[in-house]
């Protein structure tokens, strides 16, 4: 019994020894919060002691900013956020995350500041004076970094300048003014530094223990790094015109299918980019329009765009959609991938059929009847009389036919034939 204690003891320890790291570079949106989502939440699956978030970012959104910081300030497993490696920059709202982080450290050549909101930031011109939207912006945003400051003991009024004058420090000045904790120029010196080290997590103190440990690596994966691009303030708006040249050569020349097809979901997926629509929403849109485009490919004949138009739309409306804030689990690539794979097969064979049955002759009516073979049966002046699928036609001739003599339609005139010897 006491060794059983023992070996479930010993387990326990070793597993939570493990230390979860993560690695992000680019711009801070809606994809790079989910990522921080997932890697805490699979941090507290491998029950981590430490999770080391590995920043490089020029700055991002306002929401996806507040929503990393409020998953770090309420994580139970504390945060390094390490600004590595050499060359990279934590500035605008990665100051921010710098701050809101239980343990701060820079790798050296690096720098943090900046953090004044960018898109309301006054001109520098004479006499120019900020609005009071862009004043109220940034002092909003001056209170919120002071709070994180106060909140993990680090130096206030430089937070603030970085917020009000744009301020940006680098390494060795941010360790001077007390914004970091440490200088670390690559894991193993990180780790080492980090043994030993008290932080207080809630009422808790916890003492890290990293000689030992082992460092699970977290990968963004296919899905992350799809949604990052979309984010991409230059995708965005490639989408946005996409979304406008679309539908208005489709108002232009209705019909066409396949501009109102693109610019439908390129505008679906430019109000997720330029973060207009929550991903949720988003996500249901595209999936709705996936939906609505696939039905009306089999009520409509659109040669397959309208079809395959909707699995694209399904596709990407599922990947928004279905997240761990959702569903409580991921989705799975796979099955979506499936999904595509067969619907967009049997589009493409129905598309077949239909260009198929486009290529055969007509079985009935008029047309059926030319190039159609008939029998002279009776002639009476110009005039002949053929047989022709058990009815009998009069039918004129430039040659002269003889009774019992097969011809072919070359065309008709009312409810008289032309015809022409048929060839042996």
């Amino acid at each position: 019994m006491r060794l059983l204690v023992l070996f479930f003891t010993l387990t326990f320890t070793l597993f939570a020894s493990n230390i979860t790291h993560f690695a992000y570079e680019g711009a801070i949106n809606p994809a790079s919060s989910a990522f921080v989502k997932k890697s805490i939440k699979e941090a507290n699956k491998q029950n981590s002691q430490l999770i080391i978030f590995e920043l490089n970012t020029p700055g991002g959104l306002v929401s996806s900013t507040r929503d990393i910081v409020s998953q770090i300030l309420n994580s139970n497993i504390p945060i390094v956020v390490y600004v590595s490696p050499k060359g990279s920059r934590t500035a605008s709202a990665g100051t921010f995350i710098l701050y809101a982080s239980h343990i701060a450290v820079m790798s050296e050549g690096t720098n943090v500041g900046a953090a004044t909101p960018v898109q309301l930031a006054f001109t520098e011109e004479k006499n120019s004076k900020p609005s009071t939207m862009q004043t109220k912006a940034i002092n909003d945003a001056s209170a919120y970094i002071e709070s994180l400051a106060k909140l993990r003991n680090r130096n206030i009024q430089w937070a603030k300048e970085s917020v009000t004058k744009g301020a940006s420090i680098d390494s060795q000045k941010a360790l001077e003014l007390g914004v970091i904790d440490f200088i670390a120029n690559d894991m193993t010196s990180l780790l080492k530094k980090l043994d030993g080290l008290e932080v207080q997590i809630d009422k808790k103190i916890v003492k890290l223990d990293t000689t030992n440990s082992k460092v699970h690596t977290i990968e963004e994966g296919f899905k992350i790094k799809l949604l990052s691009y979309l984010s991409n303030p230059s995708i965005a708006y490639g989408l946005m015109l996409l979304a406008i040249y679309g539908i208005f050569f489709e108002l232009m020349n209705p019909g066409s299918i396949f501009p109102g097809v693109t610019g439908l979901i390129s505008g679906a997926l430019a109000l997720y980019s330029l973060n207009i629509l929550p991903f949720e929403i988003a996500g249901l849109l595209l999936i709705l329009i996936g939906l609505v485009l696939m039905i009306a490919e089999v009520f409509i004949v659109g040669f397959g765009i309208l079809g395959i138009g909707g699995v694209i739309a399904f596709v990407f409306g599922s990947l928004i959609l279905f997240d761990e804030k959702t569903l409580g689990v991921d989705i799975s690539l796979s099955l979506i991938i499936a999904f595509a794979l067969v619907s967009t097969a049997i589009f493409i064979y129905l598309l077949k059929i239909i260009i198929q049955e486009r290529k055969q002759k007509a079985k009935t009516g008029i047309d059926e009847m030319i190039g159609a073979v008939a029998k002279v049966i009776k002639k009476k002046d110009d005039i002949y009389k053929v047989e022709i699928h058990s009815e009998v036609w009069n039918a004129k001739s430039n040659e002269e036919l003889e009774k019992g003599k097969e011809v072919i339609v070359e065309s008709i005139d009312g409810l008289v034939l032309q015809v022409k010897p048929k060839k042996e």
